[in-house]
Order: C-alpha cells, then sequence, then structure tokens
C-alpha cells in the first residue's frame, strides 16, 4: 500500500508533453546573455528530431521581468500573454513552448488565474479585442523548452557523439543541476517531479550517462530574484545566493552544472568571476572554476555541435576543462573568430579566475 501511494504520488508530478507541431516562444534574456542556445535548440528539434516547431517573428515579451519586478499590473501581463497566444492561433498551432523559466511561470500563472477567476479571462479578451482586433485560444499544451529536451532524451542519446563520461577515465562526470526557481516552485505541478524532486535536468544527466551531484543547497535558488539584481544596491544578497550553492557543492568536486533557466545560467557562471574577483575564491579544479551550461548547449555538445558556433565562448567560466573531459575536439584559435573568419578580439582575462 505504501509503495501504491509513492507510485501515485510521483505520477501526479509527471506532466503531458506534445509530440510534434509547436509554437517557439524565445527568451529575452537568453538571446541577450547565450544568444546562440535557442537556435541550437531549434536545430536539434526540428533537424536532429524531425519534428515541426514554429519560430514566429512576430513574438514579444511576456513582461516577466517587469510584472516581478513591479511595473506593470497583472492585467497588463494578461493581455500581453493573450496576444502571444493569439500569435499562436494566427500560425495554426496550439502546442506552446518557451524557452524562459521566468516565461514558463508567467504563462502559467495566467492560465491558473483564468481558470479559477473566470471573470478575468473575459475581460482580457475584451481588453485583448479593443487594444488590437485579436482573440486568442487557450493552448492545448504549455511546456518549459527543457521538457521537449526531457522527452526525447533517448532519442537525443542515440544520436550523440559522446556521452557524460570522462574520455580518460571512462568514469561517470559529477553533474549539478539547478532548476530555476520559476519552473516548478510557482506549481509544483506543471513541472516534471515537483519542487522537490524535479527530474527534468537530473533525467537528461542519468539517459546520458553522467553521475546526478546531490547536495544540500541542490534546491536553493541562484539569487537572481528580480529585485535583487536589478537594484544595485541588493546585488550582494544575489551574489551570496550563488555564493551558497558554490560553497555547498564544492566538497563533491562538480564538473559541470546545468541549468534549464537563462537567468540562473548567467548568474551561476557570472557570480563564480565576481567572488573570485572579490574574495579571490575559485571553485573546481586548478582555479578555473565550474563550467555552467544550458540544457541545450549540452544536448548541442553530446551531438557534435561545434561549441564556438554554439557561443560557449561568450560564458564567464571558460569550457575548454569540460570539452576535454568529453574528449571533443575543437580549435581553440576559432575561439574568438565570427562570421567569415572575422577576428571578434580577445577579452581581458580575469586576475583570479583561470581562463583559457
Amino acid at each position: 500500500m505504501k509503495m501504491l501511494n509513492k507510485n501515485q504520488n510521483w505520477q501526479a508530478y509527471q506532466k503531458e508533453i506534445a509530440d510534434d507541431h509547436y509554437y517557439f516562444a524565445r527568451s529575452c534574456i537568453r538571446q541577450n546573455v547565450f544568444p546562440a542556445a535557442e537556435d541550437v535548440f531549434l536545430k536539434i528539434i526540428g533537424k536532429e528530431l524531425g519534428k515541426d516547431i514554429f519560430d514566429d517573428v512576430r513574438q514579444t515579451t511576456c513582461t516577466g521581468i517587469a510584472y516581478h519586478s513591479g511595473v506593470l499590473p497583472f492585467e497588463t501581463t494578461m493581455t500581453v500573454v493573450a496576444h502571444q497566444f493569439a500569435l499562436m492561433k494566427e500560425a495554426g498551432y496550439e502546442n506552446f513552448v518557451c524557452s524562459c523559466v521566468t516565461s514558463f511561470g508567467i504563462y502559467s500563472e495566467v492560465l491558473e488565474s483564468w481558470k479559477f477567476f473566470p471573470d478575468t479571462l473575459k475581460n482580457t479578451r475584451e481588453a485583448l479585442k479593443r487594444a488590437t482586433g485579436k482573440t486568442f485560444e487557450i493552448p492545448s499544451n504549455l511546456v518549459h523548452a527543457s521538457d521537449i529536451i526531457f522527452k526525447f532524451r533517448k532519442e537525443i542519446a542515440s544520436k550523440a557523439k559522446y556521452r557524460l563520461v570522462n574520455a580518460l577515465t571512462g568514469e561517470p562526470l559529477n553533474v549539478v543541476d539547478h532548476i530555476g526557481c520559476h519552473y516548478a516552485k510557482i506549481f509544483p505541478e506543471k513541472g516534471i517531479g515537483g519542487a522537490e524532486y524535479p527530474y527534468v535536468l537530473a533525467g537528461l544527466i542519468d539517459e546520458w550517462g553522467g553521475a546526478q551531484v546531490d547536495y544540500p543547497e541542490r534546491r536553493h535558488c541562484c539569487g537572481f530574484g528580480f529585485r535583487q539584481y536589478l537594484l544595485k544596491s541588493n546585488r550582494g544578497y544575489s551574489v551570496a545566493n550563488s555564493k551558497k550553492k558554490f560553497e555547498s557543492m564544492q566538497a563533491y568536486k562538480p564538473d559541470l552544472i546545468i541549468a534549464n533557466c537563462p537567468g540562473c545560467t548567467f548568474f551561476l557562471d557570472r557570480w563564480q568571476y565576481t567572488i573570485a574577483e572579490m574574495e579571490g575564491k575559485t571553485y573546481g579544479n586548478n582555479g578555473f572554476g565550474i563550467p555552467v551550461l544550458t540544457y541545450e548547449e549540452l544536448s548541442g555538445l553530446l551531438l557534435g555541435y561545434d561549441p564556438w558556433d554554439m557561443g560557449l565562448q561568450v560564458h564567464q567560466v571558460t569550457v575548454e576543462p569540460i570539452l576535454d573531459k568529453l574528449g571533443i575536439h575543437y580549435d581553440p584559435e576559432a575561439k574568438y573568430k565570427g562570421l567569415k573568419n572575422a577576428d571578434l578580439g580577445k577579452p581581458i582575462m580575469p586576475e583570479n579566475l583561470r581562463c583559457i
């Protein structure tokens, strides 16, 4: 009976993920800090897996940062989300996939509000009609982009050229998964595995040959928190959260951190540089820090994509150590080359965090 209840509880935290025909909504943050990651996702879903995914140039922001920072009222956010759904309807799709975890939280909050407070849905339809003349339908399926990679993790593994295994020792790489707070902490039932045991990234680690790193602060926030970072005077709170995670995971000697939130990826990457400059302390081996990748970037690496074409040179923590461990061949001279071999120039190297 206890086992039955346990299985029933686990089933409650699974979710329906459509098989095909996706309308894709990009992320404002991701396009600014890791601009190639979404193109990698589109290539994997469209070309590697042969799925129909539509990248709409007409889409707009979901307003997430402004809403969570207290700049926009929720009524405005609901109308903007409705406009996104109207664009999806016009394109002929009903399965909505968003790249940003904050957006995923926004869309989930809006849908829950419309479900439990029908007047808000009525008012939003009227507001959108007045503002744009458009109408919309509620998506049949709403998921985050990491859900799609999770759904097809076995298919990706079958096509992969590399696994999460140290090419020199044959041992599984130690991988930390970091789940964005807005993925499952707001509405636990919306994330695979819920808030306490999310499996959306851990499932990739297991399927692709790595070893999960379970450490005390595994579910602790990265510290972005919008107001914690957007106000310069509050940034100490943000970096302190990330530092707490780094200190907690360091004893387990992780080879890699993967995240499904663009903000989390950015801060777990950049704050390592900040801490090194402030305190002279680095994490990882030999002063290089712990590489931080998005789930799309990791998928692309294992599939054999060129790391510089994926934009991994824009990460603050240098990625060459993880490339070497995976046995991935790369051209060090091409790291700072752009289109048509244009020289992008080398960045100024930090004093304490080692870079290549």
